[in-house]
Formats: C-alpha cells, structure tokens, sequence
C-alpha cells in the first residue's frame, strides 16, 4: 500500500519536473539554440547568392566570407 503510494508521488513529481524543465527552456531559450557558432540565426530563410543570384543557404555565405573568399 505505501510503496503504491510512494511510486505514484515519485511519478507525479517526474512529471511536474519534466514539464517545468520543458516550460523553462521554450519561455528562455538558450543562446546556443537561437543561432549557430558564426551567428547565423536556425531558422533563416535561403538567400540570393550576390554573383549568380541563385539561392544558398545563409550559412555557406557567412562561411564563405568569414573564411576570406576562399
């Protein structure tokens, strides 16, 4: 009967953590999960390529350029 008892308290308890975890990081997202290490935002939409006009990636321009053209 106690150990029943102590199992469903256990239970609950996870739950409530789990879910105030989840709630925290999606209301105060990490830096890391907003943008990548050369500070290109995740969720940026493809962009035209300055020569060829055709659309890249936002993040292989950035590379390209941090790198020095090459």
């Amino acid at each position: 009967m106690v150990t029943r008892l102590l199992m469903r308290l256990f239970i609950a308890l996870s739950i409530v953590v789990v879910v105030a975890g989840l709630a925290w990081v999606y209301a105060v997202p990490p830096a890391s999960m907003r943008v990548t290490r050369d500070g290109v935002p995740h969720l940026s939409p493809p962009v035209a390529h300055p020569v060829s006009g055709e659309a890249v990636a936002l993040e292989l321009l950035v590379q390209h350029y941090k790198s020095g053209g090459r």
